[in-house]
């Protein structure tokens, strides 16, 4: 899903479900689970992204991290106004315990400063753990700073009885209202496509509860509590 949306705005082409006019914008992409040549750009293309409008900061030497200086000489050189770092326990830094609060809250604040420095949006890409029964803010991995610092949140996972589709929830938004969730689906056949606004909650989303048993659960529920009164989200062209 990153990918499409580095796709879109490399082409300053409109987000889905989304009228707003938009200028092509410079993206530096980082990944660490998928290799540029073999993996990413193919998926870029096939998107078809602008690909030269998509830039790699060179690993080949020195890891990155989020702390290192590479990234702000970097947006500054391409002039990006998107970073995309995939995933956060591959950028967290060698040094950072990303279970803890305070150094997790550092390395936040430094990459909110350059965000704001050069109006560049920065995109951390992050898995979530299997506790399933943990509310969405407590189920990614490491520190609940990372949610806490963001100023926007975007939980996606599957729909458990049709596993092609895929929701995007958001979270969290402290600078605009929340968006509508949205689903896509991917399939061997048909690849990637926008399937339009889907109604369910993150809390439903990350505990599996299907659509069908949702319905039948808020019906109970609500059922009960009527009765008892109680209630009135280098370059790789």
């Amino acid at each position: 899903m990153a990918l499409r949306l580095a796709a879109l705005l490399s082409k300053g082409e409109t987000l889905p479900y989304d009228d707003t006019e938009r200028e092509p914008v410079k993206i530096i992409y980082q990944t660490a689970e998928d290799g540029l040549e073999d993996t990413i750009k193919p998926r870029l293309e096939t998107a078809e992204a602008d690909c030269t409008q998509i830039k790699v900061i060179d690993e080949s030497e020195a890891a990155l991290s989020m702390l290192d200086e590479r990234i702000e000489k970097a947006i500054i050189e391409v002039g990006a106004r998107v970073v995309i770092l995939d995933p956060i326990q591959a950028y967290v830094g060698a040094n950072i315990n990303m279970n803890n609060a305070n150094e997790v809250r550092n390395v936040m604040a430094q990459l909110g400063r350059i965000a704001e420095k050069y109006d560049c949006a920065i995109l951390l890409v992050g898995h979530m753990n299997k506790g399933s029964g943990n509310k969405s803010s407590y189920r990614g991995l490491g520190s609940i700073d990372f949610q806490a610092s963001a100023r926007s949140v975007l939980i996606v996972g599957r729909i458990k009885e049709n596993p092609q589709v895929r929701v995007m929830v958001q979270d969290k938004s402290s600078l605009a209202p929340e968006g509508e969730a949205i689903a896509f689906e991917l399939d061997k056949e048909n690849g990637f496509s926008w399937l339009g606004h889907y109604d369910i909650s993150v809390d439903d989303l990350l505990s599996g509860i299907p659509r069908e048993k949702k319905s039948e659960q808020d019906g109970k529920f609500n059922t009960r509590i009527s009765f008892q009164g109680q209630i009135s989200t280098a370059g790789i062209a």
